[in-house]
């Protein structure tokens, strides 16, 4: 069987340090394209990002985006522009190194039964390095609270590291889409499983961000809090 081809989508907004590290991950990666989606970064990361292209011709693309920013915009946008790209599968991946390209090969080859499939670090396997408890714990609630709201059987709702199979993608309805923030992560997860996907899990180890500041903030916590019971009355 031919491998599988795959195009990661990865979201950037200030990851000047943590950006060359994950291109030389993913390039070291066989059949792996790379779309950078730069929010407009101040600290120079979009100018990195094309350099970065200019040095791997034909593996890295960058899409600068303006207007409003936020998560679930880029990737939008970003997944967007790769289901009109010749790949079998789409990948979601974060810039701050917590997601290890080691470990794609792995996701992109559960995509042959599933039509998604999600870096988990809640499954047997699954790990989290660097984490204090306070955050261990928000964020086993926060996958309990969505499950128990949403009736998602996933393990990890809330893990941003996500293979698809392209042609499933392409029947989303993107531009209904409401949530920004992590709660664009477990929107994607409803719609994906009202449609009728197949999801698995494969275990990863998550780690923490070694450069850089968290994205994580009050606003997008109450948004988290609340998108589950939104996402849940949609029509979608």
């Amino acid at each position: 069987m031919t491998a599988r081809t795959a195009l990661v989508v990865v979201p950037t907004y200030n990851e000047l340090d943590n950006l060359p590290v994950l291109v030389a991950g993913l390039m070291e990666q066989p059949n792996v394209g790379l779309l950078v989606v730069d929010d407009q970064s101040p600290d120079g990361t979009g100018a990195l990002a094309d350099q970065l292209a200019i040095d791997h011709p034909g593996r890295i693309r960058v899409m600068h985006r303006t207007g409003l920013r936020g998560l679930g915009r880029s990737y939008i946008d970003g997944i967007r522009e790769a289901i009109g790209e010749p790949f079998d599968v789409i990948c979601q991946m974060d810039a701050d190194l917590s997601h290890d390209p080691v470990q794609l090969p792995a996701l992109i080859a559960a995509t042959d039964q599933n039509e998604v499939v999600i870096g988990s670090r809640y499954v047997p396997g699954g790990r989290i390095v660097n984490w204090p408890l306070r955050r261990k714990l928000l964020s086993r609630f926060a996958n309990t609270y969505v499950r128990t709201v949403t009736r998602l059987v996933v393990r990890d709702c809330t893990s941003g590291y996500r293979c698809w199979r392209r042609d499933a993608l392409a029947t989303f309805p993107l531009d209904h889409l409401t949530s920004d923030g992590y709660a664009f992560l477990v929107e994607m997860l409803y719609v994906a499983a009202r449609n009728g996907c197949h999801i698995a899990e494969v275990p990863i180890t998550f780690v923490e961000r070694r450069l850089g500041e968290s994205k994580l903030s009050r606003d997008i916590l109450m948004e988290s809090a609340i998108a589950p019971w939104r996402i849940i009355a949609s029509d979608l």
